[in-house]
């Protein structure tokens, strides 16, 4: 399997309402890749299908998405999340810690 169906395949183990984190995937898959994590991602093809909206950055603010930092698609990515129950304080993910969904080996 390749990194890519791995990152993949643990996009799909993110449950709605909660969100992970692109160090996290690069730590379950063993690599401090985090910025390739990002590129994969990036390339979703089945966005939301494959839920990479639920990938923020580890200090709970958004990141990207669609290969965008700002604007529209942003926006779009704090919606699909506020629609599946995500609440944000100061452009940050308020609850953080409860909403955070780890991986183990075993996921992969």
């Amino acid at each position: 399997m390749t990194i890519r169906q791995k990152v993949f395949l643990l996009l799909t183990k993110i449950p709605p309402g909660k969100v992970t984190t692109y160090k996290e995937i690069a730590r379950a898959l063993n690599t401090k890749a985090y910025q390739a994590i990002g590129q994969i991602i990036k390339k979703n093809p089945n966005a939301p299908t494959v839920p990479c909206h639920r990938v923020i950055k580890s200090d709970g603010t958004l990141g990207g998405y669609g290969g965008k930092t700002k604007g529209e698609k942003v926006l779009l990515k704090k919606k699909l999340l506020k629609q599946e129950g995500i609440k944000f304080r100061n452009n940050k993910i308020q609850n953080f810690e409860q909403v955070f969904c780890p991986f183990s080996p075993a996921d992969i």
